[in-house]
C-alpha cells in the first residue's frame, strides 16, 4: 500500500473510532447502568468479547454511598523530572493537573493513569473537593491518593490502590488530558462510561453502553430472584445458571409481582 493511501486509511479508521467513542447517549442509559453491579457488567461485556474491563486492585477509599455511571475524563502521568516538578510550578497557568479539575464537567469521572505506581499521590483532598464541586461523579487512580481520612468524608466516591502522604511532585508529571490511557491495565478512552460501586470500577466502551444496559438490568433482576432460591437452600444445578424450567418459573414469578 502506498504511504499516502496508508495514511488516508489510518486517518479514516481513527476518525471512525473517535465517532464511535462519542456516540450520543441518553441519560436513561447511564441511569440503567448505575443500577447494575460491576460484576453483572463484567459478564455482559464478556458476552461481547471484552474479557477484562474491571480495574483490578483499585478499591474504594471509604464507603461508596451510591453507585455511579458517568463519562471518563482522562489524565496521563509520566515520570517526574526534578527541573519541572517544583512547588512553585503548582501556581503556573500550564499546570495540567489544576486545569483538569477546572475543566471537568458535571457527570464526568476523573480517571488517572498513574502507571500502577503508588510511590506518590495522584491527588489529594483539595483537588478532589474542587472536582466534587464541579459536579464530578468520581475520582479514580491506579496509584495512590493523599488525605484518605478526608476523602472518606467527601460526597464523591474515590478509588485508589492505597493512601500515601508523598506529594505527586516526587514521582509524576501530568503529561496529557483527555487522551487514551491505561488505568490498572485497562484501556480507557475519553467518553467511555465509568461505572463504580462498592466493589470497584469497570469501564464500559461508549459504543457498547446502550447495547448492554437493558440486558445488564434484566440479568440483575433475574439473579436477585435466583439468589433468593439459593439462599433458601436449593442446589445450584438447574438454578444457577437457570435451565428452561427455572426461567419459566422466574417469568411466572415476575408476572405475579
Amino acid at each position: 500500500m502506498a504511504t499516502s493511501a496508508f495514511l488516508d486509511f489510518t486517518k479514516a479508521t481513527e476518525t471512525s473510532a473517535a465517532a464511535d467513542r462519542f456516540v450520543p447517549l441518553d441519560q436513561s442509559v447511564l441511569d440503567t447502568l448505575r443500577k447494575c453491579s460491576t460484576s453483572t457488567l463484567a459478564t455482559q461485556l464478556f458476552k461481547h468479547g471484552l474479557r477484562q474491563q474491571f480495574l483490578v486492585g483499585v478499591r474504594p477509599v471509604g464507603a461508596v454511598k451510591e453507585p455511579f455511571a458517568g463519562e471518563a475524563f482522562t489524565m496521563r502521568f509520566i515520570p517526574a523530572r526534578e527541573d519541572l516538578e517544583t512547588l512553585e510550578g503548582l501556581a503556573e497557568p500550564d499546570n495540567l493537573q489544576w486545569a483538569a479539575v477546572e475543566q471537568i464537567k458535571p457527570g464526568q469521572v476523573m480517571v488517572i493513569d498513574s502507571r500502577n505506581d503508588i510511590s506518590a499521590a495522584s491527588a489529594g483532598d483539595m483537588l478532589i473537593t474542587r472536582a466534587m464541586h464541579r459536579g464530578a461523579l468520581g475520582f479514580i487512580t491506579d496509584g495512590a491518593f493523599r488525605d484518605g481520612y478526608v476523602l472518606e468524608e467527601l460526597d464523591i466516591p474515590t478509588y485508589a490502590r492505597t493512601i500515601t502522604a508523598t506529594t505527586r511532585l516526587t514521582s509524576f508529571h501530568v503529561a496529557d488530558l483527555q487522551v487514551p490511557i491505561g488505568c490498572a491495565d485497562v484501556a480507557v478512552y475519553p467518553g467511555d462510561i465509568v461505572v463504580g460501586d462498592a466493589d470497584g470500577v469497570i469501564i464500559v466502551p461508549r459504543g457498547l453502553a446502550a447495547e448492554i444496559a437493558e440486558d445488564a438490568l434484566a440479568q440483575e433482576e433475574r439473579e436477585a430472584y435466583l439468589h433468593t432460591r439459593v439462599h433458601k437452600g436449593e442446589s445450584l444445578i438447574g438454578v444457577y445458571p437457570p435451565n428452561d424450567k427455572t426461567l419459566k418459573e422466574y417469568a411466572e414469578w415476575k408476572a405475579g409481582q
